[in-house]
């Protein structure tokens, strides 16, 4: 799994930029930490996943099941979240995906409340 990176990734939030270099990593478990204690993530198939464990619990399924590589394409920010569109490339059904992530983040902590991931 690799991503890369691009000045437009970086001048996301902290949170945001933290998720996407962990989710991809060798430890996606670890990305856990950008969300606060009763976050909800919807995943691309519709499923939905809410606190620590159940989202942990996903990450780490999610990153098991295929081998990938993600590219940034595009961000997008309303008052509300902050999109990022990533195409996904690897060894899963149809060989590539453009995904959406949604992420609202808490305005106390500056991390991840919700995160809901579309095609």
């Amino acid at each position: 799994m690799s991503q890369s990176l691009t000045a437009q990734a970086r001048a996301l939030p902290m949170a945001i930029v933290t998720y996407l270099e962990r989710s991809a990593s060798a430890k996606p478990t670890s990305a856990q930490a950008t969300f606060v204690e009763n976050a909800v993530v919807v995943d691309d198939d519709g499923k939905t996943y809410t606190g620590e464990p159940a989202i942990t619990a996903w990450l780490a399924g999610s990153a098991a099941e295929f081998e990938y590589t993600t590219t940034l394409l595009r961000t997008e920010k309303d008052e509300a979240a902050t999109t990022v569109i990533n195409r996904i490339e690897g060894n899963f059904p149809g060989r590539s995906v453009d995904l959406s992530y949604r992420f609202e983040l808490a305005a106390e902590t500056g991390l991840i409340q919700n995160l809901t991931i579309s095609i």
